[in-house]
């Protein structure tokens, strides 16, 4: 087994670009775009806006998050 796979949040992120057709930098700038919102509410903005599934919704917030805050 590969060493350098992806691990948590990121894991997601090929069945996401596959799925939903966007490059996760399009996702990351989806989610700068609702900043001051809690994590929930940024989960609850992509599946009613962009009908992006529980799961990869949340780990496209969990990403970003780490990335940008803290």
């Amino acid at each position: 087994m590969s060493e350098d796979k992806a691990k948590g949040p990121a894991s997601y992120f090929p069945a996401i670009e596959k799925t939903y057709g966007q490059p996760i930098s399009h996702w990351m700038d989806v989610l700068a775009a609702m900043q001051g919102k809690k994590h929930m509410e940024m989960v609850a903005e992509l599946k009613s806006e962009h009908k992006i599934g529980h799961g990869h919704a949340n780990a496209l917030v969990a990403h970003y998050r780490a990335q940008h805050e803290g």
